[in-house]
This record gives C-alpha cells, structure tokens and sequence, in this order.
C-alpha cells in the first residue's frame, strides 16, 4: 500500500478508462493476492454500484477539501456528482469523528444508501499496469452510447465512445463510459477541457521544432505563462522567438544547442517536427532525446510528430528503456489553429503524463483526448487525415468541373455554404481555391500526401482495400511531382485544373 494511506482512508483514484481525472473512492482490505504497487479500492457512485478493483499507488490521491476544490469540477456526469455526495457523507463522518477523537473504522460491508432509481448490476474493475478490464450490464434506460469499431488483424477490436446527449451548457460533449466488455479494449476519451488545471505547469517544458504548426503552439505556451526550452534545425527560428517572448518575460524562453540538451535540462519534452523519419531522428541520432547514457528518470516525451503506430511504438521503447514515460499526441487542425490555439490533441500512451501536461494542451488546443495505449491516437488522427484529404480531392474536381461548365466557384461555393455538406475545413479551402492563394501555407500538400501514404500503409498490414484513398493518393502524389510540395493542399486543384 501506498505509504501514508491505510484501510478506510478516502481517497481519489486516478484509472485509465474513466472519463474524468479522478474517481472518488476508498481503501478496502486488500484480497488473498495483494498486488505489488497497488491499492484494492471501493468506487462510490450509481453508476458503479458496490464496484472494486486495483489502482496503482501512484493514481491515489487524499480526499480532502483541497483536493476536493480541485476535482469535484471534472465532470458533471450524475453518476460523478451521486458519488461526490456520498464520498462527503463519509467524510463529514470522519471529520465529526476525529473531532472527538475517537475515529470510528469504516467497515467495508457497509455501503452509503444509494438511491432506488438507476440501480445496475455489481460491476468489477480489474486495473493492472494501467489497463482496465471492465464487465458491465448494460440498463433498459440506457440510449446514449454510438460506437466507431476499428479491428485489428480481425481480432483485437477497440471502440470509440461517441456521447450524443452528454452536452455541457457551453456545447462541449461530455465523455462517456457506458457499458465495455472484457474482450474490447475501449478508448474511454478524457476531455481536457473539463479538468481544473489552467495555470502554466511546474514541470518545466522543452520544445523541438519550430515548424508551420510548431511556432505557433510555442507561443501560445509563452502567451500562458510556461518557461521552455527550445531547439529547432534552423536556430535562427528560436533566437527570433526569443527576441519576442524576451519583450513580455526575460528569460522565459532558453535556447539549446541540441535535442539531449532540451531533454537534460527539461522535465517534460514535446517533439513536432515533419514526419516519421525526422521524429526518430530528434531522439535515436547523434545529440538525441536519449543520446546521454544518463538515464531519464521518469521525464516525459509527448511526440506531436503525424507518425505510424510503428514509429510510435519504437519511439516509445526507447523511451521507456531510458527510464522515460511516453505519450503520442497527434494534433488536428491547421496553422492558424495552431497559431489561435484551438486545436485537438489526440493522446495515447502514459496516463500520468497526459495528466501532467494540462496545463500546456490547454494553451494550444481547446480539447485534448486520452484514447488508450500507444499506437491508438496515431490511428485515429491517420483515419480523420484521410477522410480529410478525400474529401479535398473531391471539392477541387467538383470546382474544376463547375469552371469547365463556365459556372462561377464563388458562386458555387455560396450555395454549398447553405447546405449540410458545408465544414469551416472545406469552405477555408474552395475559397483559397477560388482566389488561388495557394502560398500561404495551412497543410501543405507533402504532410497531406504523407498522412495519406501512412494510412495506405496501415490499411496494407490489415489487408483492408482503400480505393477512394488510393485514388487521392495519386493526385497529391502528381501535385508533388509538379512541384507543388510546399504550397497549401488546396494547390491539387491545379494538377486536376490543368
């Protein structure tokens, strides 16, 4: 058991597959086969009625008004709320009892009453190394929950909880995790926006690359208060950089010679640089994240990088091997969303990490989701890269064939605008089609057709066929051909236009 904490104490739990930061619990004698590193818990709660299970000591949390001012926010899920209130009742009781000084014992029989409506079978959590094995019933009032299945090799299959009626008053949905079965690993997703944490972290933050979405994630963690260590292959970027953050803060911003000096002198290390083979390159080569033989020490790495699962997975075992915690961070959206700081950070990986990087998801996007183990948010962001790029490719021929018809694209696109096919993405893109403004650069057409190609790839080792993105694939390849590589991915209207 976790030193400091003993049976009885109330405390919150932090487990990978619940949709909020903490749950509120309490610590119940440990079974026949204790396990080392972790704590038997009882889960308060409608929703998890007379439920219990492992949390390792490093997710337990004392529940006290502190703790509670920080975390009882986190969600505003009934069940998350049921909790809180008996959590309290115990704690009222604890306090009134410790006045008196004589500390009555929770026995571990005795449960708070919960109310008569909703009431679902015993459930029970199995939570080792950070994964949760959950067996649940699903109730006759149970209408919420749309799943995504994506299956791998035919066997493993994994299910995206989409909530449709969890919507806050501000319209942000609310994760959910319903009913999950024993044979599904199912990526319960953790919405930063939720969580309490808005000042700038006390971990201090290093940053490599200084790209089209990079700079303007970096300033946005400059504008919020965070100290960073920076590097980038053209040091010119970060000395420039340096220049403006030094007018609001001296000293804020702290320029490295290279990749093992960020990580020496950081505790946490984000990496976007352009693709798969220079990510490695920032921590397997010479000067690299773990070039120093000095282990890590429990430092964290967040690759931001659009990879593969494979590359994350070999980016992560370096890590881990080196005594560092790991988290994929994949980034959707563009620069100028990049730059206003409302982007969506799909994250996968080490849960604790994720937890200790809010303050920063924060300040460059304005949703973060914690999706599973590694390999997982990679997945996703190639999945919705893909649809994306398909879609382009159909907007640039549908303008294309509208200007062969002598049919204006302005006007084209003010009555797509009214229909239900219109998206901020495709609307942002047919206008810089039609004013052909194709070097100011959002995504360019070599990251689009290199997200498209890594999702080829993917669908290859599932022997999934892929016709529509084959077919795309080739007209961002030609784009490139014909030299449009670094203008905007709207440019393959030309290689359809001519």
């Amino acid at each position: 058991m976790k030193p400091g904490f003993k049976v009885g104490d109330l405390v919150w739990a932090r487990i990978t597959n619940q949709t909020v930061s903490a749950w509120p619990a309490r610590i119940e004698p440990q079974p026949e086969k204790p396990k080392k590193g972790q704590v038997y818990v009882y889960f308060f709660g409608a929703k998890i009625e007379e439920q219990y299970g492992w949390v390792a000591n490093t997710g337990i949390i004392k529940y006290d008004e502190e703790s509670k001012a920080k975390l009882e926010q986190a969600s505003s899920r009934a069940d998350f709320k049921l909790a809180i209130e008996q959590i309290d009742i115990e704690y009222k009781k604890l306090q009134e009892n410790e006045i008196g000084n004589a500390k009555t014992p929770i026995e571990p029989e005795v449960e708070p009453e919960l109310p008569k409506r909703g009431r679902q079978s015993s459930k029970r959590h199995s939570i080792e190394s950070g994964e949760t094995s959950v067996s649940t019933t699903k109730t006759k009032t149970s209408k919420r929950k749309a799943t995504s299945d994506l299956k791998e090799n035919g066997t493993k299959q994994y299910k995206v909880a989409i909530v449709s009626d969890n919507i806050t008053n501000d319209g942000r949905s609310t994760p959910n995790s319903d009913s999950q079965s024993t044979e599904n690993n199912e990526l319960s997703t953790m919405d930063s926006s939720s969580m309490p944490d808005d000042d700038p972290t006390a971990h201090t933050i290093g940053f490599l690359g200084l790209g089209i979405m990079s700079t303007g994630m970096v300033n946005n963690l400059i504008k919020r208060g965070h100290k960073i260590n920076l590097w980038s292959r053209d040091n010119q970027k970060c000395y420039n950089l340096k220049e403006e953050a030094d007018k609001i803060e001296p000293q804020r911003v702290n320029v490295c010679v290279a990749p093992c000096d960020v990580m020496k002198d950081s505790d946490i290390v984000f990496n976007c640089s352009s693709d798969p083979e220079s990510a490695k390159k920032n921590v397997f080569e010479n000067c690299g994240v773990i070039y120093d033989d000095e282990p890590l020490n429990g430092k964290g790495f967040v690759e931001m990088t659009g990879i593969d699962p494979e590359t994350s997975s070999k980016i992560c075992k370096g890590i881990e091997e080196k005594g560092g915690r790991y988290l994929e961070a994949q980034l959707q959206g563009s620069r100028d969303e990049a730059a206003e700081g409302t982007l969506v950070v799909l994250t996968a990986g080490d849960n604790s990490l994720f937890m200790d990087c809010q303050s920063c998801f924060k300040a460059i996007g304005k949703a973060s989701f914690y999706l599973g183990e590694v390999g997982i948010a990679s997945k996703v962001y190639l999945i919705l890269q893909l649809m994306q790029g398909i879609s382009l490719v159909g907007l640039a021929e549908g303008l294309v064939l509208a200007d062969r018809c002598g049919i204006s694209g302005q006007d084209i696109l003010n009555i797509f605008n009214m229909t239900n096919m219109a998206s901020p993405f495709l609307t942002n893109k047919a206008q810089k089609i039609i004013n052909k403004d194709f070097k100011e650069v959002e995504l360019s057409i070599k990251n689009m057709q290199k997200d498209i190609r890594l999702a080829l790839g993917l669908s290859n080792d599932l022997m999934q066929p892929l016709m529509l993105a084959s077919a795309a694939n080739e007209v961002f390849k030609q784009s490139r051909k014909l030299g449009y590589d670094d203008h905007d991915c709207s440019c393959i209207y030309m290689k359809a236009r001519y």
